[in-house]
């Protein structure tokens, strides 16, 4: 945590946001905070990582990080983040217990802006607290991006995940988990869902997505990205990427 938001953590207010600057691959190891997080990359890619899984957050998107949870933060590229610090109850509409990616809307994105030059100690009854009113109102409404790659509790799944985030490969089959693990195919799927939240497929892609997106932002040509997810081509890549993100590789390509 950065000295000016451990400073802020305690500051009379339902809400305080700040701006920053980080070079580019800087790590913000793990912490944690005892308000809830909401953190907006307005230039560069993040990649936020807790004890629970991943979470990538590309440009018009953030991360809603809960109150008390170990997170660490990692920037592809020089990243300027927007960060608000609210309390916890002050966001009943994002009462998750796991971090969330949540889209920023135009609107979103100017009070974020707005909000980064508000002294912490505003005036709650005058301008900068209805600016701060109706970013709370907009951090609540903000809809829900499936951007996650959870990270299952059970202890010979995890290894086999991590694995896969390690040396990922799309085409690896449900078959070939369920024989590592000594399960059948049922058995296997159905404790894939319980202990991810998704199906085998789903969560492949979005791993493939959390891996693909700082390696776009870095420069990487998308084919050879591709490649090293084991798609067999830039095709079926990008139409995978632009299903779920509605726009193409390139459109992350910043080098």
């Amino acid at each position: 945590m950065s000295a000016a938001l451990e400073r802020s953590e305690d500051v009379a207010r339902p809400v305080v946001a700040l701006g920053e600057e980080f070079p580019s691959f800087f790590e913000v190891s793990t912490h944690q905070h005892r308000r809830s997080q909401f953190l907006y990359a307005a230039r560069g890619v993040m990649a936020v990582s807790t004890p629970d899984g991943s979470w990538v957050a590309p440009s018009e998107r953030a991360v809603w990080i809960p109150g008390g949870t170990p997170h660490s933060v990692r920037m592809v590229g020089t990243v300027q983040t927007r960060t608000v610090l609210i309390e916890t109850a002050a966001c009943p509409d994002r009462s998750s217990s796991m971090c969330q990616v949540v889209g920023v809307s135009p609107l979103l994105r100017q009070l974020l802006v707005a909000a980064a030059e508000i002294p912490v100690a505003y005036d709650e009854g005058g301008r900068d607290g209805l600016v701060m009113d109706l970013l709370i109102a907009e951090v609540n409404r903000a809809p829900l991006i499936p951007l996650a790659v959870p990270f299952p509790a059970h202890a010979a799944l995890a290894r086999r995940c991590q694995a896969f985030i390690d040396h990922p490969d799309i085409g690896s089959t449900t078959e070939e988990w369920a024989d590592g693990l000594v399960m059948n195919r049922r058995s296997f799927t159905r404790l894939f869902r319980r202990e991810t939240g998704m199906s085998f497929g789903e969560w492949k892609q979005q791993a493939c997505l959390s891996i693909a997106l700082p390696k776009l932002a870095a420069g990487e040509a998308v084919t050879s990205v591709a490649f090293d997810l084991g798609y067999e081509g830039p095709g079926n890549f990008s139409t995978m990427f632009r299903r779920l993100l509605g726009v193409s590789p390139s459109h992350y390509r910043f080098g």
